[in-house]
C-alpha cells in the first residue's frame, strides 16, 4: 500500500502599512494577544499519497528499514537565516511584519554570528538606566496615550520597512520576566543581548510580557513606554485571566541604549506592581468568601 506524507503548508501574513493610529494601547495590546494566539494554530497539516519503490510489496524485501520509511517533512524549503516562519508569525502577533525576509531572533552569541553582527565588548553588560523622567508612561501628565499610540505605530510600520530586524531575547536582569527587542540596529542589538538575562528559548515563539521598539535612524526623538492589563486564556483550566503586558518604544538616529533599558526596567517594576496587586485582591476575596461559608 502507498505511504503517506505529512505537507506542510505556510503562509507569512501581509499586511498593508497604513498611517491610520490604534485609539488607545490597550486594543493594540488585546489585539497583538489575539494574533499571537491564532498564530498558533495556524499551521495545518494535510496528507498526501506518495509512491516509492519501497511500497511495492515484492520490491521492499531486503531494502533497509531508512529507505522503506517515508519521513516527515520538519523544515519549510524557503526558510534561511533570517526567514524563518515561526518567528515571523511571533513578530506579526508583535504588530511588526518584516517584509525584507530578514529578522533574526538573537538569544545566545551565536546567534548574534549567523546574523552577521559583533560580539559585545563586555558580557554580561551592567548598564545605568537613565532618569525616570526621560522615559515617561503613557497615560501620565509627561505623555498621553493618543500620543504614544501615534508614534508606536509608525515606529512598528518603518521597522516593518526595515532591511534588517535584529531581536534579541531574554529575561530583565535578576528576574524572570521575558522580554522582546525588535531593533533595525546593528550596533544596539549585541549590547541588548549581553545586557539581558539568558532565557529558555521555546518553540514556537511567544509574545513576551515587554516588547521594546527599538528604531534607529530618524530626525524623531522619542522615548516612552505603556503598561496595559489584557486577559488571556489559560492552558490548563480554559479560563481567561487578568495579565499586565508592557510595549517600550525608543526612535532616534542613535538610540540610546540607557533610555532602552530604563523602559524596560520601568515596565518591569510596572508589571510586577499589577501583580502583587492582583495576587493581593484574590487572596482579600478567598478571605472574604471563607467568612461567608463560615
Amino acid at each position: 500500500a502507498p505511504h503517506s506524507s505529512h505537507v506542510f503548508e505556510s503562509e507569512i501574513l501581509r499586511r498593508q502599512l497604513s498611517g491610520s493610529t490604534m485609539g488607545r494601547t490597550a486594543i493594540l495590546l488585546v489585539a497583538r494577544r489575539s494574533l499571537g494566539a491564532s498564530a498558533k494554530g495556524a499551521w495545518r497539516t494535510t496528507s498526501c499519497k506518495v509512491r516509492t519503490f519501497a511500497s511495492s510489496s515484492d520490491a521492499s524485501s531486503g531494502l533497509p528499514d531508512s529507505i522503506k520509511r517515508v519521513g516527515e517533512a520538519t523544515k519549510f524549503p524557503d526558510e534561511y537565516p533570517g526567514q524563518n516562519y515561526a518567528f515571523n508569525w511571533a513578530l506579526n502577533a508583535d504588530g511588526v511584519t518584516p517584509l525584507k525576509k530578514s529578522s533574526f531572533r538573537i538569544m545566545k552569541p551565536l546567534d548574534l554570528k549567523i546574523a552577521s553582527l559583533q560580539q559585545p565588548k563586555k558580557n554580561p553588560l551592567k548598564v545605568k538606566a537613565v532618569a525616570a523622567s526621560k522615559m515617561p508612561e503613557a497615560g501620565s501628565d509627561a505623555l498621553s496615550f493618543e500620543a504614544f499610540d501615534d508614534v508606536a505605530q509608525s515606529t512598528k510600520d518603518l521597522l516593518s520597512l526595515s532591511d534588517h530586524l535584529y531581536c534579541p531575547e531574554g529575561h530583565v536582569p535578576g528576574t524572570h520576566t521575558g522580554v522582546r527587542i525588535i531593533s533595525n540596529s546593528a550596533t544596539l542589538a549585541p549590547d541588548l543581548l549581553a545586557y539581558l538575562d539568558r532565557a529558555p528559548k521555546k518553540d514556537p515563539p511567544g509574545s513576551q510580557p515587554i516588547t521594546a521598539y527599538v528604531l534607529e535612524g530618524t530626525d524623531e526623538e522619542f522615548a516612552g513606554y505603556a503598561i496595559e492589563e489584557v486577559e488571556e486564556e489559560v492552558e490548563e483550566t480554559g479560563e481567561m485571566e487578568a495579565k499586565s503586558v508592557a510595549a517600550v518604544v525608543v526612535v532616534g538616529s542613535k538610540p540610546d541604549i540607557k533610555l532602552v533599558v530604563a523602559g524596560i526596567e520601568q515596565s518591569q517594576q510596572g508589571l510586577a506592581a499589577d501583580e502583587a496587586e492582583r495576587a493581593a485582591k484574590k487572596a482579600a476575596d478567598a478571605a472574604a468568601a471563607g467568612k461567608e461559608d463560615a
